[in-house]
């Protein structure tokens, strides 16, 4: 029963070093994903039509 309250004691002492993000954080760091993920998915659509052409084109 000692170790389970010890263990408890702890994780309650760990729990108050946590440093959540800021709010400005959180936001700058969706807008930049939203971002990468649409460049990347313009890249592939991109790419995937020029290789859907060339295929096209060869057959």
């Amino acid at each position: 029963m000692k170790k389970m309250l010890d263990f408890i004691k702890s994780v309650r002492r760990e729990w108050f070093k946590i440093v959540w993000p800021s709010r400005d954080s959180v936001i700058r760091a969706t807008i930049m994903i939203l971002v990468c993920s649409a460049a990347a998915a313009l890249f592939f659509f991109v790419v995937d039509s020029i290789l859907n052409a060339i295929v096209g084109w060869v057959f």
